[in-house]
């Protein structure tokens, strides 16, 4: 909004200063400080609303050191991470941008499928939540909007530059660019780092291609999202962890929306995606200001409507610049959250069926809860998966020069 409204300032009474606007920076910066202000400010109220309305977390007893304490704490502070991305967002970003407007889609879509779990958690007085195929269901319907639109809106395109030449009667030199429709990736590590989805037809025909994008782009959203969700099952760990990931995707969102950079580090350049550096900062900055509530002892959970949405939000983003094959590295607390609960129920069911006894491999799944029951605090296990996590994100980075 501020955009368009400061361009028609500078263009029509120039005013001075207006120009800043134009710069992704001063806007990601913007944004960033606005919504840990949302977050920092407005976030106490929110408490005291869930207090006075008592939406409590119900905790089921796992036997875990700190449990009775946290018995009632107010859940549903997701809704404040959702404001404090959508504010900033709309204020500072080019709202007609397409790859916003999935943005903005994908957050409040899923934090819609989470604020129901919640709602039906505390006020219906039903600890299961949202039935798991309506979950389900909403994470499709979400990877059928993002992967329809990146398939097929003439919005999303990659620039191929063709090399630079002299022109004939003259002694510059003139590049020839053309933005084309395209299903290709990025691969990580490898030196030619393009992946075209095309190649799993198999020869079959193009008109297999956009299920199967469509199919991947699915499966990546629900994996994520889902991995988010278990995370978030000690104070400040999905928060810090998500704001980690936020970070190093506005780096890659940065270097990929901008010609100069993405022609340096050789990588794919993708017209427009650099508005999604204003909203990445509009996400690391709720998701920090989030923590200031949210870290041990935590005054309040994000619940459903948070993790959900963050897991989604992670997911589309990665899409939307072509770095969806870089998740497992980006994104591997959430990965190794879900192998260990993937892992501990298999083994479990195997052992039960050939042994006639369920055997584990960890203490408890998800992985945190392992290390809770061999009683280490928890503020140390969140510390300790957030220096993890930003190893991963180094790693993440290093893969745009080490081919």
């Amino acid at each position: 909004m501020f955009y368009y409204l400061f361009t028609y300032l500078k263009e029509e009474i120039d005013l001075i200063g207006a120009g800043v606007f134009q710069y992704i920076s001063f806007r990601a910066g913007m944004a960033a400080m606005l919504s840990l202000i949302i977050t920092i400010v407005f976030g106490k109220n929110l408490i005291n609303i869930l207090h006075k309305k008592q939406v409590g977390e119900s905790i089921r007893d796992l036997g875990l050191q700190g449990q009775k304490e946290k018995q009632g704490t107010p859940t549903m502070g997701g809704i404040i991470i959702i404001l404090a991305i959508i504010l900033p967002t709309l204020l500072f970003s080019k709202i007609a941008n397409i790859y916003v407007i999935l943005m903005i889609i994908a957050t409040l879509w899923m934090g819609l499928i989470g604020f129901l779990d919640d709602y039906i958690k505390v006020f219906k007085k039903n600890k299961e939540g949202l039935r798991g195929k309506f979950k389900i269901i909403g994470q499709v319907g979400l990877g059928l909007i993002v992967g329809l639109t990146l398939y097929f809106s003439d919005e999303v395109v990659v620039r191929h530059f063709e090399p630079a030449r002299e022109v004939e009667t003259t002694t510059e030199t003139t590049v020839i660019y053309h933005d084309v429709k395209s299903t290709k990736t990025t691969i990580p590590f490898m030196k030619n780092n393009e992946l075209d989805y095309n190649i799993f037809t198999f020869g079959l025909g193009d008109w297999l291609t956009p299920p199967i994008y469509v199919g991947i782009v699915i499966l990546i959203i629900m994996a994520v999202s889902n991995g988010a969700n278990i995370t978030d099952g000690i104070d400040g760990l999905a928060a810090g962890t998500s704001a980690i990931i936020g970070l190093t995707l506005a780096i890659l969102a940065y270097v990929s929306g901008n010609v100069i950079f993405s022609d340096y580090l050789n990588i794919m350049y993708i017209p427009g995606a650099g508005e999604l550096v204003i909203f990445c900062s509009a996400f690391v900055g709720a998701t920090i200001g989030f923590l200031w509530y949210n870290a041990y002892p935590a005054q309040v959970f994000m619940g459903d409507t948070g993790s959900l949405s963050l897991g989604a939000v992670i997911a589309v983003l990665a899409l939307t610049i072509r770095k969806e094959l870089l998740i497992p590295a980006l994104c591997g607390i959430f990965l190794i959250e879900n192998l260990s609960v993937i892992m501990q129920v298999s083994w479990f069911k195997y052992t039960k069926k050939k042994y006639g006894e369920g055997r584990r491999i960890f203490r408890m799944a998800p992985l945190h809860h392992h290390y809770q029951k061999k009683n280490l605090h928890e503020a140390k296990i969140v510390t300790r998966f957030w220096i993890v996590g930003i190893l991963l994100a180094i790693i993440t980075l290093a893969t745009l020069k080490l081919r």
